[in-house]
């Protein structure tokens, strides 16, 4: 349905993402790069071909996936930038790795050598074709950005071809305990225009869930392997690996016109997002197994929520979004990326959340600027972990954040996400761009020139956001309308100069859980336009805890911007069951009330506690 357009015909240049993206170039690219060389994951390649490998190796099974996800993510970027010194660096590492490769394309640097492992001994949590999927979408953003003729497309491309030679019909009739490689061979597929490795990826969907993995104690469900895709309702197990999955599936299905798979698999989003998924767009109830809960299980202070799952929640809802054209799958993807994307990164891009928690009851743990953190703690920002998929996929996604802005049609261009900069599209009767002028989210006006133009009938779409209920207005031509969320279109020809203006509400919202979540009832949260906010400690010192607060009465914007809420602090004092005592109360924050801040900003300040759903009070807003 619709066309994607890539990071050279984007240009985010100011604001909220430009921002994102320039701290990523200046800061998690390199602190990425600085880590991995100082525990020795890069140097892993140099032990290969020194011979050290076996008694020096560094990092866990997969670590080599991390050094492949920060080429994707220097990839992008020189291709965004055009930053010579970082594609020095680039081709230095390329000239570290294909010595490694072997004569039949196998390249890993965990297993297949004289005191190691065989190769494909271990294919639950080996992790090596997982590491090829990384490898193979690095290799799509080098070839997207400086040409197929390139060496590290190459090895990409030999590394492709042991695959479908080691796994294809005659070969291993297994799959990966981590889904990655599926999604990879159809993007690598799609680039050199290659129907083998498309092919192969068919092979490795269509086994999974047959049992060809061991079980584990998680249950075959961990890694997708105990029902056919074609069979599953509802995305379950290990929710990045999940998510994975599906968009390889759904890849796999548009290349090859396969209708019921991706029947299949967008009704296991579609149940997903309605049943399994955060406020904030996080996926994934469980720290056990990294996994979902059954429908309606999400625990705001237990939430696990990977920052890779919300990640791998965009690649899957931009497919969808692709393939269907409807607007509810963008909606998806400006909230994952405005609350779990944004939230993941430091404000200096030095330190990162693992897991995304809703409700931090306790006071973060500082920790050490020069020691590895345990990948689960989500109580403070980490520098790096053990396990560091996170740093390096927020690292990945942010470079390539041009691709999720707009699309085109055979006669039409659609803004779907908001960021100032400008757009170019070549429809069927020419070549057209724009320029969009927004300072989004702080202000909600949207402002669209007409840069180039053809003498053609053509469409200009924006996005009208589901939150903005029927309070979006849109100014065409000296005329004024209320406009439905969805995709509204302006229909041309258009003269250079041309001027469209949407202006989305950003008051603020009173948000309430659906009542079969369990642990939010009696709780409520605050948005406003695509932020969800939360209440962070330090913003009401005259409590020690968040969890004293009760919302008191309705939300205000004050005269610089600050949302505030009424609120009352429970005393609760130590009580001895039957609990007769009385609990007083007593207001917080004075007549204007506590301030709330934006999700993805919380944790910046200090040690902190915070939540997003805060109680009430009995009569709050009309409603218990």
């Amino acid at each position: 349905m619709l066309h994607p357009l890539g990071i050279e015909q984007v240009r985010i240049e100011s604001g909220f993402w430009a921002e994102m993206q320039n701290l990523n170039s200046t800061a998690m690219i390199q602190h990425c790069e600085e880590w991995m060389e100082r525990l020795g994951w890069i140097g892993n390649f140099d032990a290969v071909v020194d011979g050290r490998i076996v008694t020096e190796r560094q990092g866990r099974e997969f670590s080599d996936s991390d050094v492949y996800k920060l080429m994707e993510a220097m990839a992008w970027e020189i291709g965004r930038s055009g930053d010579g010194s970082l594609d020095s660096r680039f081709t230095a590492l390329v000239g570290r790795i294909q010595p490694v490769q072997e004569a039949d394309g196998y390249l890993n640097t965990r297993f297949g050598r004289a005191g190691q492992p065989p190769r494909y001994s271990d294919l639950e949590w080996g992790h090596e074709l997982y590491c090829y999927g990384h490898l193979l979408q690095a290799a799509v953003a080098r070839g997207r950005t400086r040409g197929l003729d390139d060496p590290f497309v190459d090895i990409a491309r030999r590394a492709a071809d042991h695959v479908c030679d080691t796994f294809g019909p005659d070969g291993i009739l297994s799959v990966c305990g981590h889904a990655e490689v599926e999604v990879a061979l159809v993007e690598f597929g799609r680039m050199t225009d290659q129907e083998r490795y498309i092919d192969q990826a068919k092979l490795f969907v269509d086994r999974r869930g047959h049992g060809v993995l061991e079980d584990i104690e998680f249950g075959r469900a961990y890694y997708q392997d105990d029902e056919p895709i074609r069979d599953s309702v509802v995305l379950r197990g290990h929710s990045v690996r999940a998510t994975y999955l599906a968009a390889g599936a759904i890849d796999l299905s548009i290349e090859q016109g396969d209708d019921e798979l991706f029947s299949a698999v967008k009704q296991q989003m579609d149940a997903t997002l309605a049943r399994r998924t955060y406020i904030t767009g996080g996926m994934g109830a469980h720290h056990e197994g990294e996994s979902f809960g059954a429908d309606f299980e999400l625990p705001s202070d237990r939430a696990y929520a990977e920052t890779c799952a919300g990640i791998g929640s965009m690649m899957t809802n931009y497919r969808l979004l692709l393939a269907t054209g409807d607007m509810k799958y963008a909606d998806v993807i400006e909230r994952t990326l405005f609350n779990v994307l944004a939230t993941s990164p430091a404000e200096d891009g030095r330190s990162f959340f693992y897991a995304n928690t809703l409700h931090q009851r306790e006071p973060g743990t500082v920790p050490a600027e020069d020691e590895v953190s345990a990948r689960a703690s989500s109580s403070m920002r980490a520098p790096w972990f053990a396990v560091s998929c996170c740093p390096t996929n927020v690292s990945r996604t942010v470079a390539s954040l041009g691709a999720y802005v707009a699309t085109s049609t055979a006669d039409g261009v659609q803004v779907l996400q908001y960021a100032e900069g400008e757009i170019a599209a070549e429809l069927s009767n020419g070549r057209v761009a724009l320029r969009v002028e927004t300072d989004y989210p702080n202000d909600g006006t949207i402002v669209v020139t007409v840069a180039k133009t053809i003498d053609h009938a053509w469409t200009i779409g924006l996005r009208v956001p589901a939150w903005a209920g029927e309070s979006a207005i849109l100014r065409v031509r000296g005329e004024e309308q209320r406009v439905q969320p969805g995709l509204v279109e302006v229909a041309g020809p258009f003269a250079v100069g041309e001027v469209i203006e949407l202006e989305l509400p950003l008051g603020v919202r009173v948000v309430r859980p659906d009542v079969r979540v369990d642990a939010l009832r009696g709780q409520i949260a605050f948005e406003r336009g695509p932020l969800v906010l939360c209440v962070e400690s330090v913003d009401a010192p005259d409590v020690q805890k968040v969890d004293e607060l009760r919302v008191a009465g309705a939300p205000m914007v004050d005269e610089y911007g600050v949302v505030r809420v009424p609120m009352i602090s429970i005393n609760t004092p130590e009580r001895a069951w039957p609990y007769t005592d009385e609990i007083s109360a007593s207001p917080v924050g004075g007549a204007s009330g506590v301030p709330l801040v934006p999700y993805f900003s919380w944790g910046n300040r200090g040690s902190s506690t915070m939540r997003v759903w805060i109680p009430t009070t009995d009569d709050v807003l009309g409603r218990a």
